[in-house]
């Protein structure tokens, strides 16, 4: 219960934080303090519920794969930033392969979900409502957050997952995601 509260109490400081910094008009700041309250949740979710439970973790996987793909796509129809585009053409590419990876392990009775979470939702929402330098800064923010926590997600799974086949697709994930992250983190000091 006391990382509920701290990080509650975290993702507070972040988002005001993210209203203090008087960006352009009131539907930016919700947008920057959604955005901001999300990561530190998504971190917290990926390092518990995924990270040894089969169930957890394929919720946690699919769901981040299809933020990924979907966030993406939306990329490839509203940026004009040739590097964006080819990164995000690389995240349909590579989060389509880690999705089939997962569901080709599937233990009986879990099924992926068909639906993002209301979160990960948000986030798209955020970008959609987005656009020009605006999207492509919370888009590039996004994936470094999105893949911190896949990352964290994929390497806990592998080390202390309950199914042996699930064990080997996240840890087979760990050096694709890895590579994302670093791509990310470079476009994101540049931009």
């Amino acid at each position: 219960m006391k990382y509920l509260v701290l990080t509650g109490a975290a993702a507070a400081l972040i988002a005001g934080a993210a209203l203090a910094q008087a960006p352009t008009s009131k539907a930016r700041v919700g947008r920057d303090a959604g955005d901001a309250a999300a990561a530190p949740v998504g971190m917290l979710s990926a390092s518990t519920l995924g990270s040894m439970d089969a169930k957890g973790f394929v919720e946690n996987a699919a769901r981040s794969d299809m933020y990924e793909i979907k966030a993406s796509k939306l990329a490839l129809e509203k940026t004009q930033d040739p590097e964006i585009k080819t990164f995000a053409r690389e995240m349909i590419r590579d989060h389509m392969k880690t999705t089939q990876a997962v569901k080709a392990h599937l233990p009986p009775g879990i099924t992926p979900p068909a639906e993002l979470d209301k979160r990960r939702q948000g986030l798209l929402d955020d970008l959609r409502a987005s656009s020009g330098p605006e999207f492509d800064k919370r888009y590039i923010n996004q994936q470094v957050a999105a893949h911190e926590e896949a990352l964290t997600l994929m390497k806990g799974y592998a080390a202390h997952g309950d199914k042996s086949g699930l064990k080997m697709a996240a840890a087979k994930a760990v050096p694709i995601v890895t590579h994302h992250l670093e791509m990310i983190k470079a476009m994101a000091k540049t931009h």
